[in-house]
């Protein structure tokens, strides 16, 4: 992965500062510490496989005008929760170009197969026997 990306990530990141919600008293009231990022996707230009990946990793986080919305507020000042964001950013654009693994197949041996089967009959013969019980069986 690339690092110009990311720095045309977060030139295209647009930054809004709101009033954190939750605790913290007086200065949560006060001051506009939660940062909100929000990046056009489509204007990243990415690969469609890892576009296809990051929409997938993205989640709820992606409006549909294709804009992804990252917040931050943990922190108790705007340049920490800026600096939170833009890793969030970053994570995610990281996580998009990872490919995930191939999975490969596994092969049951002969002595599996048959001792998966015996189990299911025995199984089979314990469902069977359930049920209503008729006179021939006293």
């Amino acid at each position: 992965m690339d690092n110009t990306l990311i720095d045309r990530a977060h030139a295209l990141a647009e930054e809004s500062f709101l009033a954190g919600s939750g605790p913290g008293g007086q200065n949560a009231n006060k001051v506009a510490t939660e940062v909100q990022l929000r990046v056009n996707i489509y204007a990243l230009r990415l690969p469609p496989p890892v576009f296809a990946r990051l929409r997938d990793v993205a989640g709820s986080k992606l409006t549909a005008a294709g804009d992804l919305l990252i917040t931050a507020r943990q922190h108790r000042t705007q340049d920490a929760n800026r600096q939170a964001a833009r890793a969030k950013l970053e994570e995610l654009i990281e996580e998009a170009h990872r490919q995930p693994k191939k999975r490969a197949k596994t092969r049951v041996n002969r002595v599996g197969k048959t001792k998966r089967l015996k189990s299911k009959k025995v199984r089979g013969e314990v469902k069977a026997n359930r049920g209503k019980v008729s006179r021939s069986d006293w």
